[in-house]
């Protein structure tokens, strides 16, 4: 008999919602349920979800749950439609600060499923602990509706208080973790669709998988849209259950919000250091690293992110990022995404429209620019 290990089927890193600038900010629920789509990036026999509430301000009461497959948009398969529970329980308080898992589903699921997610949040919940851009809407309805169509939904774009969904797969499913900013977490890319970078990457390989810990708008350096990069690595990386690889795009927000303020960007030698510093700590707990160059972002329409200054420091440290030894292995998806007669700017097919973002091509050719041989999943 082949043996099974609980391994991430999801991830979807969250920020807290009295941080920063956000894009999207967050909300709060009160008697009302709500139905997120979860799109799996590998399978498996059975599956628990991981719920959050590590930024809210007062417990978090769970009044009842649910788990389907998505039948589309707010549906659900009735036939997958199953009760969660917690600790055998139907409800479950989460308190401040902390996360829960659901007691495990048998249900078979494999790479693309997309779950629907339903809870019911019968009191005051306050701002939520959530991801700001999923690029999935989420569905609010009303009172108690776990058991209810959801056509006259409202819909939401964010994602709440859901950290991941863990899968029952074979003991040695290689994980991959994108960690980094909007360029990971599909910022640009269309919504509802799944073309962001990690779900175009997954499209390629034949086993194992890559999971998504991308925030938009996150920091390698400062803490802002979330943690920075360096202070989530253990929860969004180490914490990951199965993980074996670690892929890196952080640095296009340490060099463009602080000019939305007036401040200087950050420095070559911060972002370098900082690179080194997750690398070793990545290898130090047996991960294999892939470093990833900065895109280009020239000409933005978000005043003040582009600077001459700016230009001159990603170029720096793309190319230390090219020649060092610091990473296992490099994506250079500068190259791959960039305007071959004008380097800083992102190539015109492949642009989202803000010349910060790719479009859902973009995100293709950055997945398609990755060598799989580097994953050996």
């Amino acid at each position: 008999m082949t043996k099974t290990t609980w391994v991430a089927g999801f991830r979807s890193a969250v920020l807290s919602p009295h941080e920063g600038i956000q894009i999207q900010p967050s909300r709060g629920f009160h008697d009302q349920t709500l139905r997120q789509v979860l799109h799996l990036d590998g399978g498996g026999t059975a599956v628990r979800v991981l719920l959050d509430n590590e930024y809210g301000k007062e417990p978090l009461v769970i009044g009842a749950a649910r788990l389907a497959v998505s039948a589309g948009g707010s549906a659900v398969d009735p036939a997958t439609d199953t009760e969660l529970r917690f600790d055998g329980a139907t409800q479950v308080t989460i308190p401040v600060g902390g996360r829960v898992h659901s007691d495990p589903v048998d249900l078979a699921v494999h790479a693309g499923t997309d779950l629907a997610l339903t809870v019911y949040l019968p009191g005051d919940t306050g701002l939520a602990t959530y991801s700001h851009t999923p690029s999935q809407n989420a569905y609010v309805a009303s009172g108690n509706a776990v058991s209810a169509a959801f056509d006259d939904a409202e819909e939401a774009a964010g994602r709440y208080y859901v950290a991941g969904v863990d899968v029952l797969a074979p003991e040695g499913t290689a994980i991959a973790v994108a960690f980094g900013d909007s360029w990971f977490e599909g910022v640009g890319t269309s919504i509802g669709t799944n073309q962001r970078f990690p779900n175009q990457l997954n499209r390629r390989l034949d086993r194992g998988w890559v999971v998504n810990q991308g925030i938009g708008g996150n920091r390698l350096l400062t803490d802002e849209v979330g943690l920075r990069g360096l202070a989530r690595f253990d929860r969004d990386v180490l914490a990951v259950p199965g993980a074996t690889h670690v892929l890196f795009h952080f640095g296009l927000n340490d060099l463009g919000l602080p000019g939305m303020s007036g401040e200087p960007p950050a420095t070559a030698e911060d972002l370098i250091a900082g690179f080194t510093a997750l690398a070793a700590r990545a290898r130090s707990a047996g991960l294999t690293t892939i470093g990833m160059t900065m895109g280009p972002y020239a000409g933005t329409i978000y005043p003040g992110i582009d600077s001459p200054e700016g230009r001159v420091i990603r170029r720096l440290v793309n190319d230390w990022i090219r020649t060092t030894a610091v990473f296992d292995a490099v994506v250079d998806v500068a190259a791959a995404v960039q305007d071959p007669d004008a380097p800083d700017f992102i190539r015109p097919d492949l642009d989202s429209g803000d010349h910060l973002h790719l479009n859902d091509s973009g995100a293709r050719v950055m997945a398609d620019a990755v060598d799989l041989a580097y994953l050996r999943l």
